[in-house]
């Protein structure tokens, strides 16, 4: 005896909390890993100053890295609060946000030693273009789900602003394109140029995390 199928349910639409949730474990994971970077380095007995003194890019990974992930979850939280239930799509979108937040302590350790190194040598070039690509690809993460929220505004709270996804996107593409030049300076005329990039553009996202100048709409960096 033959029995009806069963139609599979198809994925649907769920309220934010467990995401939001499972994001801030991952964000605070992250900053975590960054800290673990910061060591009594090795010395001689009375050079403990100068060994800490040559440790200044650990510091400066440290706090170029550690402003970005709180960039990021300031911004995470802004987002948030404007959607009201969540797809597979920007899942998705949310998910890949958090591998490449997860992927950058990697990066920020390679930098650091490569810059202890040799400040302007041929590693510290590639460290700084690994860094730049890795925030590059965090940038295209927002730029998906602004895109996918774009796409359905139905997953956007009613009272949301108006250019709330358009001023998220351009954001996030801003973001995008600086970090590129930056790994494409810091490879090619020196790094330093790219060190700086690194501690301004999470003061910018900070700056305008409520939205561009002529606007309060929260956007992502």
């Amino acid at each position: 005896m033959s029995h009806p199928r069963v139609p599979v349910p198809r994925f649907s639409r769920s309220e934010t909390a467990r995401a939001e949730a499972f994001s801030d474990g991952v964000f605070a994971i992250a900053v975590t890993i960054l800290v673990l970077g910061l060591a009594t380095p090795a010395h001689q007995t009375g050079d403990l100053g100068r060994a800490l003194a040559r440790q200044w890019p650990s510091y400066l990974g440290y706090v170029a890295s550690f402003s970005y992930i709180a960039v990021i979850w300031l911004n995470h939280h802004q987002a948030f609060v404007r959607i009201r239930s969540m797809d597979r799509g920007l899942h998705a979108a949310n998910l890949f946000l958090l591998f490449t937040t997860a992927a950058l302590p990697f990066p920020t350790a390679v930098v650091a030693e490569a810059l202890k190194a040799d400040v302007f040598g041929g590693d510290a070039r590639i460290a700084v273009a690994l860094y730049s690509g890795i925030a590059a690809a965090m940038c295209l993460s927002w730029t998906m789900l602004y895109h996918h929220l774009g796409r359905h505004p139905e997953l956007v709270d009613d009272s949301v602003e108006p250019d709330y996804v358009r001023h998220g996107l351009i954001r996030s593409r801003v973001g995008m394109l600086v970090y590129a030049v930056l790994g494409v300076v810091g490879y090619l005329v020196t790094p330093l140029i790219a060190l700086v990039g690194f501690l301004v553009l999470p003061a910018f996202y900070f700056v305008t995390s409520e939205g561009l100048p002529g606007g309060r709409d929260a956007a992502a960096g």
